[in-house]
């Protein structure tokens, strides 16, 4: 029987401007009457003419309104002549599988549905983004074409009959009008479990988790934090790798992320970082609710910046066999990430890029063959193996690491900073802040730092003085195709390397975050407490700033 196309009459919805990584929102933003419909229809008007007769790829984290969404997709798809869906089961897939499906399928993009770290359930978060055909998030003129079709739109089309029942793999196949689509449910792991065992060695990973290599059983604690990792966890690490039933946690995903906020740092990690801390596991990793982010913890507890974790990595590609057949690249980090990576692309003599945040601005550079690791701050490491950053790659690639040295991740580390010096790092989030005060702030700050007679000052705090090298606020233009990203953060350069940088968010849902980020470089005491490493650049920031009296708060929300 064939089905037909609906035409329904909508108005425009205020605010459907995709951020960094889509559009979030609350749930009851998304469940508002064409709410959804609007901006879906808004993706695929954007793909113009490519969209006749295209493969997409939709999945998301499995927080709550994802399956709903995932089913309303179908119907939208259809109706815009799409001509197959690759459908994660019951709507999950994670962001990395996404980026993965779409390369290996040659897929002309993805639709993702997460609002990856933020909270779930149904008075939290939700959100959609873009993936385009090279698996990595929409550009800026692509996300701004969306949005301005949001604005205009007055109308969506829908395939309103069509049933499918997104929780049983299988291909169904439908005439649309005379038209044929197909729809084919997918094992939501199996082509990114693939995807793992070509790029590391699975045997040689699987001798050194199991103690077969070295006598001692790796002891693992890895928390999917009720996440759509879940799945890809214990398929790869106790299935794949050996590892026991007890170094996994928390791996069923659930609407709500059974109540975690699902960002892997220290304070929404506190359980993973109160268990690894008593000494009983040589690792320890937590991942986000798109399986995007990771963080890395060693015996107790001993945490790695996401900066050295990327720079640590860097250092030691020979022991991924990827990199072994495809080659070293160059390395780039987000602006606001400290420049511990820089080092070891100068020892390495490898490019190293400075982009603005959101991983988007990686994914030309891959394309170009100029890049092939990265990472960010914000616990997001990642190479060209995909277009998105990849939580379990990550930790795959640390077992790799520690497999190839033979040392427990402390003395990787301090093994690093000996050859290197040391990026002290911390980030402080002022999360919900009035979002007035806080556009005063950086336009003050701008204007402060900006100005000619800034540049070599020197600022003093707790023994330590700073002079000021260079300041301003940060732009890219992408060395592939010359695009320009203006007003990405103000940045404060000092002489010895060390940096200060204040940047609002634009992943949140309500309000404004407001980030402060404080790298301090050490050449020779790289041993010292990372808190009171920091605090002399702390306080400078805090004073040139000005952010406590602008956001009225005296301690940050978040420290990381």
């Amino acid at each position: 029987m064939s089905l037909t196309v609906e035409i329904v009459a909508t108005k425009p919805y205020e605010g459907q401007k995709p951020g960094t990584s889509g559009l979030r929102k609350k749930v009851k933003v998304f469940t508002q009457p064409n709410y959804t419909e609007n901006f879906v229809q808004a993706i695929l008007e954007a793909n113009g003419a490519a969209l006749v007769g295209s493969t997409l790829v939709v999945g998301g984290d499995g927080r709550f309104y994802c399956k709903e969404a995932a089913e309303l997709i179908v119907r939208l798809s259809a109706a815009n002549g799409v001509s197959k869906l690759l459908v994660g089961q019951n709507g999950i897939l994670s962001t990395p599988a996404v980026s993965s499906l779409i390369r290996h399928n040659k897929a002309l993009g993805g639709i993702v549905l997460t609002a990856s770290h933020n909270p779930g359930g149904p008075e939290n978060d939700f959100g959609i983004k873009f993936n385009c055909e090279n698996g990595g998030p929409a550009p800026d003129a692509f996300t701004n074409h969306i949005y301005k079709i949001t604005t205009e739109i007055k109308e969506y089309k829908l395939v309103r009959n069509l049933q499918i029942d997104i929780s049983k793999v299988g291909v169904t196949s439908f005439d649309i009008a005379g038209k044929p689509f197909t729809v084919e449910v997918i094992d939501s792991v199996a082509n990114y479990v693939r995807h793992m065992e070509e790029i590391f060695d699975f045997a040689k990973l699987k001798d050194f988790v199991s103690g077969k290599a070295t006598g001692k059983p790796l002891k693992m604690r890895i928390d999917a934090m009720n996440g759509v990792t879940g799945s890809y966890v214990r398929e790869i690490f106790l299935n794949r790798l050996g590892a026991t039933e007890s170094s996994v946690v928390h791996t069923t995903p659930l609407p709500d992320f059974g109540g975690l906020h699902p960002d892997p740092n220290l304070t929404y990690a506190k359980d993973l970082v109160d268990t690894v801390a008593q000494g009983d596991y040589d690792i320890g990793a937590a991942f986000d609710g798109d399986g995007d982010r990771n963080m890395i913890i060693g015996s107790k507890a001993f945490f790695v910046t996401p900066s050295d974790s990327l720079a640590v990595i860097a250092h030691y590609l020979e022991a991924i066999p990827y990199f072994q057949k495809n080659g070293v690249q160059g390395f780039a980090r987000s602006m606001p990430t400290a420049s511990a990576v820089d080092l070891v692309g100068r020892k390495l003599g490898k490019e190293v890029f400075e982009v603005p945040t959101g991983w988007k601005y990686f994914g030309n550079l891959m394309d170009a063959g100029r890049l092939c690791l990265c990472g960010e701050e914000s616990f997001g490491t990642g190479s060209n193996h995909i277009r998105e950053k990849d939580g379990i790659w990550a930790v795959l690639a640390w077992i790799s690491v520690m497999q190839h040295t033979g040392k427990g991740i402390e003395d990787i580390l301090k093994q690093h900073w000996s050859v290197y010096g040391r990026n002290y790092f911390t980030r402080y989030d002022y999360e919900e802040c009035a979002s007035d005060p806080c556009n005063e702030m950086v336009a003050t700050m701008e204007k402060t730092i900006t100005a000619p007679e800034f540049v070599g000052k020197s600022y003093s705090s707790g023994g330590k003085t700073y002079k000021v090298k260079e300041a301003d606020n940060f732009s890219y233009t992408d060395p592939v195709d010359k695009s320009v990203a203006t007003k990405q953060g103000l940045r404060i350069v000092f002489e010895d390397g060390s940096r200060i940088v204040v940047r609002l968010s634009g992943t949140g849902s309500s309000g404004a975050t407001v980030r402060l980020y404080i790298d301090s470089y050490e050449k020779e005491n790289v041993l010292g407490q990372a808190s009171v490493m920091l605090k002399p650049l702390i306080d400078i920031a805090l004073e040139i700033s000005q952010l406590p009296k602008f956001t009225g708060r005296n301690a940050p929300t978040v420290i990381t």
